[in-house]
């Protein structure tokens, strides 16, 4: 149970654009909406903002306490009662996949899920609750590959958001994933280099009791996500046995990465009201030099510095949820004004 000052809906929405979808996943999806003290007394309209999960993560993470620490909902709660951020509404987005994530993407290989954010989850919540339902009064914050939605979501919707938070967010893909190409083809040696040999092993005994596992999932579930073939199965972007690049698939993996992304979408950039850039010094996807790229990026494209807030901080890519909360209070500051 969470200790909450403020309220937690759980709602389930239906979603046309997920029914049918290619891994017969759910189009029933959970819903957590969040509002602060004080919404149930007033007639008052709030900011919102949306929150997304990392690769393989699913709402009921929302909940996990880690000791001596708190979730993330009664941090973020806790800045709302002590009076330390302008109220928001806060929105727990749930896109987990068979394969383990959907990058917040369309695709042929896993669904419409960038649609269904912004399309079926947005207009639903602006209807159902007091929101300011308007771009420059709506946020999205994410951590991973949360981040990475946060980041793209905003460049190809500007119309619907006007601020965003990444945390230790998937960007400058070649430090990101080519490391994790050549220990995944180390790994695939023993299924004779076929990944879905892995993946019937994996189905079929307690998950995460394998070293390769968590790798091997990630790289068939972002190659779902980026680059399935005509059928919508997922394409390696990379030689199984040598590890090598398979450059036209690696191309496709490519056109995802923000930093790449940034010079096409610039005018969606600088009309930001707010971001927030942060990443682990010794983050074991090298996000700390993804942040690092992407944060040039938006001063090339012209977002002018006062808009951005970067840090890197100590700590690697995990347990680092206490993060969120500081953005929260910063976008709700800025969305307030």
């Amino acid at each position: 149970m969470l200790d909450l000052i403020g309220r937690l809906d759980e709602h389930t929405l239906d979603s046309r654009l997920l029914r049918g979808n290619p891994l017969g996943d759910p189009s029933s999806r959970p819903l957590w909406v969040y509002t602060p003290p004080g919404y149930d007394e007033g007639a008052r309209r709030y900011p919102t903002v949306y929150l997304l999960l990392g690769f393989g993560g699913t709402l009921p993470l929302w909940r996990n306490r880690i000791p001596y620490r708190r979730p993330v909902p009664e941090l973020i709660d806790g800045l709302f009662a002590r009076g330390e951020a302008p109220g928001m509404i806060v929105v727990y987005v749930d896109a987990f996949t068979k394969y383990g994530g959907s990058q917040y993407v369309d695709s042929p290989g896993t669904g419409s899920y960038h649609s269904y954010l912004c399309d079926e989850v947005v207009p639903w919540v602006d209807a159902h609750y007091r929101t300011i339902s308007d771009r420059d009064h709506r946020a999205i914050a994410g951590k991973s590959s949360g981040g990475l939605g946060a980041m793209i979501t905003p460049m190809l919707r500007p119309d619907l958001f006007g601020a965003f938070a990444t945390h230790s967010g998937d960007v400058l893909s070649e430090a990101q994933y080519i490391p994790h190409f050549l220990w995944a083809a180390r790994h695939l040696r023993q299924y004779d280099g076929d990944i879905f040999a892995w993946w019937a092993d994996f189905t079929t005994r307690t998950a995460f009791t394998k070293p390769e596992d968590e790798r091997l999932l990630e790289l068939l579930g972002v190659s779902a996500c980026f680059s399935p073939d005509a059928d919508g199965r997922p394409e390696l972007p990379f030689d199984p046995v040598t590890g090598a690049l398979r450059p036209a698939v690696w191309e496709r993996w490519l056109r995802w990465d923000p930093v790449r992304m940034a010079p096409d979408h610039a005018e969606a950039l600088r009309s930001q009201r707010a971001i927030w850039i942060d990443a682990g010094t010794s983050d074991e996807w090298f996000l700390d030099l993804g942040a690092q790229a992407f944060r040039r990026s938006l001063t090339e494209v012209g977002v002018p510095d006062d808009v951005v807030r970067f840090e890197l901080f100590d700590g690697g890519h995990r347990a680092v949820e206490y993060r969120q909360p500081l953005a929260i209070a910063w976008l709700a500051e800025r969305l307030a004004a």
